[in-house]
């Protein structure tokens, strides 16, 4: 692996890359808080997988499982209470589906701090 350099004031910097840039990008919500987590409360955990290049791997994997179990949770409250006709009342409708996202992200938090 031939590494190059950039000079900065006399000083040399490698020019490092990671693949797990391109995968950041896709990252969604709940992968943003998976990564805020360790960096905050274990930081040589993070810099470990970041530096080992395992970072964005595993936070897509934790994305995907979070926003698996929030829709399975969604599903689950619609099955225990129904939305309301939305052409009846549609104020009572978007009233409820707004209650229920909350919910759903509250328990996601707190099962997937279980699981993962």
């Amino acid at each position: 692996m031939k590494l190059t350099y950039t000079n900065v004031n006399g000083y040399l910097i490698p020019n490092l890359t990671y693949k797990s840039g391109e995968q950041m990008e896709q990252l969604g919500k709940y992968g943003f808080l998976r990564r805020d987590y360790p960096k905050k409360h274990r930081n040589s955990t993070y810099q470990v997988m970041l530096l080992q290049d395992t970072i964005g791997e595993h936070l897509l994997e934790v994305d995907k499982a979070a926003r698996e179990l929030e829709e399975m949770i969604l599903k689950q409250l619609e099955e225990k209470e129904p939305l309301p006709d939305k052409e009846a009342d549609q104020i009572a409708w978007v009233r409820t589906a707004n209650q229920r996202r909350p919910i759903s992200f509250w328990w996601t938090i707190r099962i997937s701090h279980l699981i993962l």
